[in-house]
């Protein structure tokens, strides 16, 4: 069963929300930050990405950085001021990009369940990031920014979901990026902890560095007060059904063709993917990006060509295997480009879907790239399969959005 427990949040008066609540830490860096919290002293940002309160380049890691955002979450409370809920409390979270509209419940998923793996995975995570967030944690005493779960679309919840957004919201506003964010609290919170307590699990869509850093800060802070229960038994969670999400490709780009000639690598394309790469003719308004699984476009020399994917041969039903993104990587990146370790290697960087195919060319246009692929966006389902048979997504596998908005509600430990 998956533990899912309310809580007494911190939260910002719905007259300063909108001030308050920002774009997650990990999809801005410094500069972008900066510019997003600028004029605005109540903006997360200041918390969850202190250093730019700090001189520019401030060592991001300095003692002094995690010390600014334990100083601006206190600040935060004090002049905004923050509120804490009276009693435990969930809350329902509906966005809505465009015609896109998920909805899911926020609440604290137990640490247990992450460690024991009945929250399951599918990517790799980073130390240096780990560090990151861990310290964070522990030196504000919070959890700032929610870890994307989801699961199997269940009836039971989906019932509650629709009889609870019937009352008068909590929050509802629309942030500067046009995404509409909706919160409804739950007070009456049995009947929620009942509905996901019948789940057989759930799965971390993106946050994987989020949910290892509470792994790590309750381990730590259990080493000076033993295995009593604390708050820091809990991670701050938002669990979606899996049927409302919406994934976005996560596109490649390369700075060179790996010493080749034009001529050479198109030869050992077409003699990777078993078929001559094919000009796409684009027609007035048309897309570039691929319209179907098992296909692949690739940008180079100022053109468009279309890739089919070759079905893995001697796989059986791994399902890493038959993703499209190990696909290209296991027949093209790595024979032909020599890319090895997509995760070190600084000749590949990923451009996030929601930036769109003219961003491909934007980047190999202007030189610092040679060729970019644009690819078919992973599925939420092949996402759950890999995580069921224990496997971890290649690098850079999904783009989730819309973007969870970080200070909506806090989690203190």
């Amino acid at each position: 069963m998956v533990q899912f427990k309310p809580f007494r949040a911190l939260r910002p008066p719905p007259e300063k929300v909108q001030q308050v609540a920002s774009v997650p830490y990990d999809v801005v860096n410094s500069a972008e930050a900066r510019s997003l919290a600028a004029g605005n002293p109540l903006s997360l940002l200041h918390v969850s990405r202190p250093e730019i309160d700090l001189p520019e380049g401030t060592d991001l890691y300095a003692d002094e950085v995690y010390a600014k955002g334990a100083d601006n979450l206190e600040r935060l409370i004090r002049e905004c001021p923050m509120l804490t809920e009276e009693s435990p409390s969930f809350y329902i979270y509906r966005q809505r990009m465009g015609e896109h509209v998920q909805t899911g419940i926020v609440g604290c998923c137990a640490v247990d369940d992450y460690d024991s793996d009945l929250i399951k995975k599918h990517e790799k995570t980073r130390k240096d990031k780990e560090d990151d967030r861990t310290r964070h944690i522990l030196t504000l005493r919070a959890q700032t920014g929610p870890v994307f779960l989801t699961h199997r679309a269940a009836t039971p919840v989906d019932r509650l979901v629709a009889e609870l957004t019937r009352t008068v919201p909590l929050y509802d506003f629309v942030a500067p990026d046009g995404i509409a964010h909706t919160l409804w609290r739950i007070g009456n919170t049995d009947p929620v902890v009942a509905a996901f307590a019948a789940l057989p699990c759930a799965y971390i869509a993106d946050g994987h560095h989020r949910a290892a850093s509470a792994s790590r800060a309750r381990a730590a802070l259990r080493e000076n007060r033993g295995p009593a229960e604390l708050e820091s038994d809990w991670f701050l969670a938002v669990m979606f059904p899996s049927n409302q999400l919406k994934i976005l490709p996560y596109n490649r780009v390369v700075k060179d063709l790996n010493g080749l000639t034009l001529a050479t690598f198109l030869q050992h394309v077409e003699e990777a993917v078993g078929a001559k790469p094919k000009p796409w003719k684009a027609g007035p308004g048309d897309d570039p990006a691929p319209t179907r699984r098992g296909e692949c476009r690739m940008y180079l020399e100022g053109r468009w060509f279309t890739l089919p994917l070759p079905a893995p041969t001697g796989k059986g039903r791994d399902p890493i295997a038959w993703l499209d993104v190990s696909i290209l990587m296991d027949h093209l990146l790595d024979p032909v480009l020599g890319i090895k370790d997509p995760r070190t290697d600084k000749r590949i960087d990923f451009v996030g879907g929601i930036r769109g195919t003219r961003e491909l060319a934007r980047l190999v246009d202007g030189g610092g790239f040679r060729v970019a692929f644009a690819m078919f966006p992973t599925t939420v389902d092949e996402l759950m399969d890999v995580a069921d048979a224990g496997g971890l997504m290649p690098p850079k596998s999904t783009w989730f959005e819309p973007k969870l908005r970080s200070g909506l509600v806090i989690h203190r430990i």
